[in-house]
């Protein structure tokens, strides 16, 4: 959106004339002379009114208007903070102008050269990701996008190509999940992502469903048969860097259900309400591959996308029925409202096959894990520590953190079926997120896999970073776990 109209000027030689200001200080107690900061006299006003200390500024952004017109925006960001809570400071300091509808962003970093990195890397990222618009359906929307960011103070040889990639991953991730399921439909998410392909030069394949049934994939044509069978596939995506040689492989899968009734096990209506994002997991593993085409991280990703929906028909799946996996395990069904990890074994089997490094999924695929943990943090587990420790470590790099659940082998004895390979679940839920994964384990076939179930991809007053309800979890992360690796 805003990627030819980003301008970089350093250093600040004079004083910003602009009608939205966004200062970033280090953690101060006295602001020094040399810094020549826009409206320091209106500051020093508005922190005497409110009886403020400026170091007050780190957890409280003040905005006020100069004497030219303009709005201005503090903010102190310890760099001692996790990388989280910088984020989230940047963020609450932008909402106070972003309120205003600007077109131009003019944001001005002070402190060391590190410090002033720091604050430019998260200023934006952090104003790229909440500047532009998520789709709505209103005749007169509330807010419009920028179109010009200005940062003052720091230069980026790369003129901050990560912070920028990573932002527009995480609006793509946003941008898909929005959107109504009556608009987005298997078919036209489909549609979608194959122009979207074509666009980045990833090699676009798709698996539809009668070639998935043809194939023997029980799991997956088991919950797409219940909804329209010719709008249900699994699409595959490959992206090879070509600026460096890919040195790894990776697999990502992402669960692409467009609606989520619960099926014949039907939900009330307040959990049905907002099922249209029951595809995020998908839009996030859409938004990684974007990001790191845009980034040119050397490494070859293979995107495997789960895309159907779950609903009640004649022919919908049901409880008791035994389907037949593509891996070739016999599965009974106990849950027709764990559909997520029926289509996620048949995609992770189909991406397993092509022996990658490494796989990761992302999915909203359990209320417990929300249960567990809120919506702060997103679950994560895996059949390796280290990529766990990994896992961690990305977390507190990116802001997007998550917690690492067990998932030992005497858990998989609640999936013991008298009558097939594997039951798909319990019926009670109390830590059906770590069945899940169990669950999942058996279809990597021993690849080294991380599994990510989002249950950070919906926070109501934005997170970190990110000032929308919807949050685009993951991307950021996986980001960062990729370039360690």
């Amino acid at each position: 959106m805003l990627a030819s109209l980003f301008q970089n000027i350093s250093p600040i030689d004079q004083s910003i004339k602009a009608s939205h200001i966004l200062v970033i200080l280090p953690l101060l107690e006295k602001l020094p002379k040399k810094y020549n900061v826009p409206g320091e006299g209106s500051l020093e006003k508005l922190l005497s009114r409110r009886e403020m200390k400026l170091t007050d500024l780190s957890d409280t952004p003040v905005s006020a208007n100069l004497e030219d017109g303009g709005l201005c925006t503090w903010v102190m960001v310890d760099t001692d903070n996790s990388i989280f809570c910088q984020q989230t400071s940047i963020r609450k300091a932008l909402k106070l102008l972003l309120i205003e509808n600007p077109s131009e962003m003019h944001i001005a970093v002070y402190g060391t050269a590190h410090q002033k990195k720091i604050f430019s890397e998260l200023a934006v990222y952090t104003t790229w990701v909440n500047g532009a618009v998520l789709p709505v359906r209103k005749n007169k929307p509330i807010r419009k996008s920028l179109t010009k960011i200005f940062l003052y103070g720091y230069k980026d040889i790369e003129n901050f190509t990560l912070q920028r990639a990573m932002a527009e991953g995480n609006l793509l991730a946003r941008g898909l999940t929005v959107l109504p399921a009556n608009e987005l439909t298997p078919k036209t998410y489909r549609q979608q992502i194959k122009k979207l392909a074509e666009n980045e030069g990833w090699e676009y394949q798709e698996f539809d469903f009668s070639k998935l049934k043809e194939m023997g994939a029980g799991a997956f044509v088991a919950v797409a048969q219940g909804s329209d069978p010719d709008d249900a596939a699994i699409v595959h995506l490959q992206h090879k860097c070509r600026k460096n040689p890919p040195q790894k492989n990776i697999a990502i899968v992402g669960k692409g259900i467009c609606f989520d009734t619960g099926g014949h096990n039907l939900k009330p209506p307040r959990y049905m309400h907002g099922m249209h994002e029951d595809m995020n997991g998908s839009a996030v593993a859409l938004g990684i591959l974007l990001a790191a085409t845009r980034a040119e991280i050397p490494i070859q990703i293979d995107c495997w996308l789960a895309i159907a929906q779950n609903h009640i028909s004649p022919h919908a799946y049901k409880q008791n029925d035994i389907v037949s996996a593509l891996n070739g395990l016999s599965i009974e069904i106990v849950h027709t409202d764990a559909e997520g990890r029926m289509v996620l074994a048949d995609t992770l089997t189909l991406a397993a096959k092509l022996k990658p490094d490494l796989i990761i999924d992302f999915a909203t695929l359990t209320g417990s894990m929300k249960t567990a943990l809120g919506s702060r943090y997103s679950g994560v587990f895996s059949n390796r520590d280290d990529l766990s420790q990994k896992a961690i470590s990305a977390g507190k790099k990116s802001g997007e953190r998550v917690c690492v659940f067990p998932m030992d082998s005497d858990y998989e004895e609640s999936l013991e079926s008298n009558i097939a390979d594997i039951k798909q679940c319990e019926l009670g839920g109390e830590f059906d997120h770590i069945l899940a994964a169990c669950f999942l384990r058996r279809f990597v076939n021993n690849t080294p896999w991380l599994h990510m179930d989002l249950s950070a991809s919906s926070h109501k007053d934005g997170l970190g970073a990110v000032d929308s309800e919807v949050t685009g979890f993951g991307v950021s992360w996986a980001i960062e776990f990729l370039k360690d690796i």
